[in-house]
């Protein structure tokens, strides 16, 4: 009981010092930046700057079925699948549009590239797109996302949304924070950008 007890403690005390490493890393990638216009009791509205991302479009109908696919298409290039091999850091959040007409997976190009910088991807299907600053309303949720929390939070921003009398252009979108080796304080968004 004694030798089960102490290889119960120290694969804790393992688990909690991998994951206090894992958040650091993950609180040191570069994020897609925002300024908090107006908070409300159940989500809020914010300013995001202009910013450049890598893009790829998806044909599955569902989160689920294009989470998988979409990342290692990206991430492949992100890691040297790329003209001259460079590596590429990753940044946050990876993105997902939800739209029914056009579905795809986005990651923010970090700030120190623009496009002509960027090496040219060797899988085609990828492709960069500039966004400009906007307005977007936000929705946050814990634990792994899944197509049933993340249409759930879509419902909930729409009535928010509606009760605020703030019009929007129902391109809904998810943003998730973490790996999915990370644990515990996990970090989803369902974001839809405003009509001005």
């Amino acid at each position: 009981m004694k030798i089960f007890l102490i290889i119960f403690v120290s694969l804790c005390i393992v688990f909690f010092t991998l994951q206090g490493f894992i958040m650091t890393s993950t609180s040191n990638t570069e994020k897609y930046q925002y300024e908090v216009v107006k908070e409300y009791d159940d989500f809020e509205v914010r300013k995001y700057q202009a910013a450049l991302f890598s893009s790829v479009d998806l044909s599955g109908d569902s989160y689920e079925s294009n989470s998988g696919t979409g990342f290692r298409i990206l991430a492949g290039y992100i890691f040297g699948g790329n003209q001259t091999g460079e590596k590429i850091a990753m940044t946050s959040p990876v993105a997902m549009q939800l739209n029914d007409s056009n579905r795809k997976m986005s990651f923010m190009v970090p700030s120190n590239y623009d496009k002509k910088r960027l090496p040219t991807p060797n899988n085609e299907s990828i492709y960069f797109e500039e966004k400009k600053e906007c307005m977007m309303a936000a929705i946050r949720f814990g634990g792994w996302a899944n197509d049933k929390k993340i249409e759930a939070h879509v419902t909930q921003l729409k009535k928010y949304l509606e009760k605020e009398g703030l019009a929007h252009k129902n391109n809904f979108s998810y943003f998730g924070y973490n790996p999915p080796y990370e644990v515990v304080n996990r970090r989803n968004e369902v974001v839809v950008e405003l009509t001005e």
